[in-house]
């Protein structure tokens, strides 16, 4: 067996569950030598053998400058999309909301730090809104959905509920937010059906 295919073989993962029920965080090892380095960014079975037992069907990715905010983001059942969101290029802070009304961690957030430096990977159940702030000067974030995007399904809450006190400011100023996420309703006013 050749060099190359030993090194594959030889691949390991750390897998956390959270705190929110249904999200993991998936730590891949990084393998340098003098040329940089190498890791398998996704292995379906190796994936599953882990617990994500969840065929993926689009990946989208999106450049930020620092101090964007993306957010908070959810499409509705029957659309809602499950994802795994890392991080190509640079830092983000990555924000999930609780949105399962049955859960008792319903309106609980979570936040993580992602990089291309640290390669985490975070899955994200349907049920859950999802943001995130770039903090380093340029962030590509890429991210694989379980269902396609659905524009009649897209909703939202407004990344300053007061309710929710996530605290975006402690991580990145000044904030650039898009218009039509600055128009987004707060978390009492949302529409959500999880």
């Amino acid at each position: 067996m050749s060099r190359y295919y030993t090194f594959i073989y030889q691949y390991v993962m750390q897998l956390e569950a959270q705190y929110l029920s249904g999200l993991l965080l998936f730590k891949p090892t990084l393998y340098y030598d003098s040329r940089g380095y190498f890791f398998e960014s996704y292995h379906q079975e190796k994936y599953k053998a882990l617990g994500l037992d969840v065929s993926f069907i689009q990946e989208n990715q999106s450049l930020s400058k620092k101090g964007t905010i993306r957010g908070l983001h959810y499409q509705l059942a029957p659309h809602a999309q499950a994802k795994l969101v890392r991080v190509v290029q640079g830092v983000i802070w990555d924000v999930v909301v609780d949105l399962r009304k049955e859960m008792d961690t319903f309106g609980k957030w979570q936040g993580f730090l992602l990089s291309s430096e640290n390669q985490h990977q975070l899955f994200v159940p349907k049920g859950f809104a999802h943001g995130f702030i770039a903090l380093s000067s340029e962030a590509i974030l890429a991210y694989k959905c379980d269902a396609y995007h659905f524009p009649d399904a897209e909703q939202g809450i407004h990344f300053q509920d007061p309710t929710l006190h996530i605290p975006w400011a402690d991580y990145a100023k000044p904030q650039i937010v898009s218009s039509r996420d600055a128009a987004l309703p707060l978390f009492q006013a949302a529409v959500f059906n999880f």
